[in-house]
């Protein structure tokens, strides 16, 4: 992590679970953070509990990125006062149970895709533009995906809405973007990483009968895989990550 020491790292999503553990990892490594989320009052918390040394390279700002302007306002503040963004972790996500063919749940598909999809792209965009203007050539692209963008799982009883096909289109989405920054000619890497089930607040545990029986991840076993693939050579692009507990059968 040495290349990365004073450099900057805008974690979305900050708020609880995986941005949570992802922030406090890499401001421990010595990384700038800006955790971004749209409950203020929780990215404040976070700042409380880090050592007086860590808490100095933690900033946060309220940005919701499924909205365009926000994120854009947000990425030209971290610009303006702490030089601009080095790393970018795409974690902030949303799951909603009703079915697709629900008569008026058309807030929660609209919700999912703006969120899951839209913001990544408008998040990505604005780090990216951001790193070709200060000519940064080695920064680093990372989105939190889900093993739900390569095979979606069968639950009894609930549907999981749009969640899977928002995931199936950030894995899309990632090989598009590796092409435009190769046609770019820059050495930034993308890396799209895709936890099975992990324990946060996005699972609604009162849906899911013995959920307690499922082999789970910890957050910090995400932020651990995370630190991992911004730390390879210059040469090395981890383009996908897949991470399992031991014993899912997803």
């Amino acid at each position: 992590m040495n290349r990365w020491l004073n450099r900057v790292a805008v974690v979305t999503g900050s708020s609880s679970g995986i941005g949570g553990a992802v922030c406090k990892d890499l401001v421990a490594k010595g990384m700038i953070v800006v955790g971004l989320a749209r409950r203020e009052n929780r990215l404040q918390e976070l700042k409380s509990e880090l050592p007086a040394d860590q808490a100095t390279r933690f900033h946060f700002r309220k940005c919701d990125v499924s909205d365009e302007q926000q994120v854009i306002d947000t990425f030209a503040w971290v610009d303006q006062t702490l030089g601009g963004a080095d790393v970018l972790v795409n974690n902030a996500g949303i799951v909603r149970f009703s079915p697709i063919i629900k008569e008026g749940n058309s807030a929660d598909l609209r919700d999912t895709l703006n969120t899951n999809v839209m913001g990544v792209a408008w998040c990505t965009r604005q780090a990216f533009l951001s790193m070709e203007r200060r000519k940064v050539n080695d920064g680093h692209v990372v989105i939190v995906n889900s093993i739900a963008g390569h095979k979606i799982p069968q639950f009894t009883g609930f549907s999981l809405n749009m969640y899977p096909p928002s995931k199936h289109a950030v894995t899309a989405m990632t090989e598009v973007l590796r092409q435009e920054f190769l046609s770019k000619g820059t050495n930034i890497k993308i890396t799209s990483i895709s936890p099975g089930g992990v324990d946060t607040e996005i699972v609604d545990k009162s849906r899911i009968p013995n959920l307690d029986e499922f082999p789970m991840l910890r957050s910090e076993d995400v932020a651990d895989a995370i630190s991992y693939c911004i730390q390879t050579p210059p040469k090395v692009q981890i383009h996908e990550l897949i991470i399992k507990p031991v014993g899912e059968k997803n």
